[in-house]
């Protein structure tokens, strides 16, 4: 009850700043006149005066944050902010249940892209505008935008910051105040967002799809204001665009910090993700490209690798993005993509799944093991780059790995019983807990999914929380140990 008490005013100010968010959609209304903007003044009002009563009512309360009541307060921010943006979603789409809608906010929230609204070419633009919008605030976090602001009301946010973001790579070269950090990492997501935004509009977008499309690709979120995603466009420049953004957005945002500052790409050398991810996704486009071309999926090579990079890297670096039905490709390709999207984003990038850093650290490990069967003796310290990585995150990663497999097992097999197909159970576990949105079979790229039963959307929504707070994060508050005095 404690940690409760203290993170309750906390929470109060998140709901209360979250309330800002309804300026964009509010304007859209107003631009384009399309019916909504009672429905969004109303849903301000409502974010507005439960997050002031919420802080009025407990900020007797308020005080330092103790490093356990920031994983609390992380977990209640994603599920409070989602639950409340499920307000204007509620009050425009007719007959949209809560799990539905809790469903759309919470994929927007954790960038994962996955959708259950059908005919979002005729959604209002101030909708389609709120979707995308909760894509791009995600992105990063709003506890990270929070630490950059709540310091000014007497709030600290180190260990915030610390339960957003967890894992073995985060303030690499960066300042050591947390709210420095913060506002630096927003203004390379603001910059990159901005640059995307021009680049779709010179590519043939409208200004309003260039944003929309933007905020999705910079947020590595993957929502589309038309059904058919990309393939509503069928434009090669679009893509090539968005391919150079979304391998953006899949690295580490200290790295570009320190390459803008330093004014030189030598950061990206020298961080062990950037190669690595670069050179997997390089070579799997070439190889998927050819694999459609040999088995006669396109008649020409050209196109195959086309089609196999926009759809390759879209879901290797878990935004979601389609072009093409890919469901129907030889199913030993849509599935590397899947693998590929557990471990191809950078950690401190906008991207889930397991990060490849853990994947290089995995894979040194194990090579470690084996020279240590042949010589026991020898010291064989663990590298990463130029990184020695001390045996405490090592530790970490493996316990991460375990957690990750198992949540996949557990949450795809209550998807089976419940009467879901395993193809389809198995696909939409990886792509939610990845943040990766679109599945196989019934989840798959030409479908969505409304389909779900009401269990199973709060399976993957689940699965989506687990993915974007990184296991952890959740799973500690089920731990005796945490609510122990």
């Amino acid at each position: 009850m404690d940690k409760l008490l203290r993170v309750a005013p906390v929470m109060g100010l998140l709901l209360t700043l979250f309330s800002a968010a309804y300026v964009g959609p509010l304007i859209t209304s107003l631009l384009y006149h399309d019916g909504t903007l009672a429905d969004f003044a109303v849903a301000s009002a409502v974010n507005l005066g439960a997050g002031l009563a919420l802080w009025l009512a407990t900020r007797r309360f308020q005080g330092d944050l103790r490093p356990a009541d920031g994983y609390l307060l992380v977990v209640l921010a994603w599920t409070g902010t989602a639950a409340s943006a499920t307000v204007p979603l509620l009050l425009v789409v007719e007959g949209l249940s809560f799990t539905d809608a809790y469903l759309e906010t919470m994929s927007g929230l954790t960038t994962t892209g996955a959708t259950a609204l059908t005919d979002l070419d005729a959604l209002p633009k101030s909708i389609n505008l709120w979707r995308h919008l909760l894509n791009w605030l995600g992105g990063m976090g709003i506890i990270v935008l929070a630490v950059a602001i709540l310091p000014l009301l007497g709030v600290g946010g180190r260990q915030l910051y610390r339960a957003e973001i967890p894992g073995p790579v985060k303030e690499i070269g960066l300042a050591p105040r947390i709210t420095e950090v913060a506002k630096k990492l927003w203004y390379i997501y603001a910059g990159l967002t901005a640059a995307c935004i021009v680049a779709l509009w010179l590519a043939g977008m409208t200004w309003f799809d260039a944003i929309c499309h933007a905020f999705a690709a910079v947020s590595l979120g993957g929502f589309s204001t038309h059904d058919a995603s990309i393939g509503f466009f069928d434009s090669a420049l679009i893509e090539l665009v968005l391919i150079a953004f979304m391998l953006l957005a899949a690295m580490n945002f200290a790295t570009h910090f320190l390459a803008w500052r330093d004014k030189s790409l030598r950061p990206y050398r020298r961080d062990p993700e950037a190669p690595a991810v670069l050179g997997v996704v390089l070579a799997s486009c070439t190889a998927i490209g050819w694999f459609l071309w040999s088995t006669g999926t396109y008649g020409d090579f050209w196109t195959a690798l086309r089609h196999a990079s926009f759809n390759l890297v879209s879901i290797a670096t878990d935004c979601g993005f389609v072009s093409v039905d890919y469901g129907q490709w030889p199913v030993s390709a849509p599935l590397w993509m899947l693998f590929l999207s557990c471990v191809v984003a950078s950690s401190g990038s906008t991207g889930g799944g397991m990060k490849m850093i853990r994947l290089l650290i995995l894979c040194q490990q194990s090579l470690r093991e084996m020279v240590a069967l042949l010589h026991p003796y020898a010291m064989y310290p663990l590298k990463v780059g130029a990184m020695a990585v001390p045996d405490n995150v090592i530790f970490s990663v493996l316990g991460f790995i375990t957690l990750y497999t198992l949540s996949i097992v557990i949450l795809t097999l209550l998807l089976v019983a419940s009467g879901l197909d395993f193809v389809s159970s198995f696909s939409a576990i990886i792509a939610c807990i990845n943040n990766a949105g679109p599945g196989l079979n019934e989840v798959g790229p030409a479908t969505n999914y409304a389909s779900l039963t009401n269990f199973q959307t709060w399976a993957c929504i689940t699965a989506m929380l687990l993915g974007r707070l990184e296991i952890f994060t959740l799973l500690v508050l089920f731990t005796r140990a945490f609510w122990h005095r």
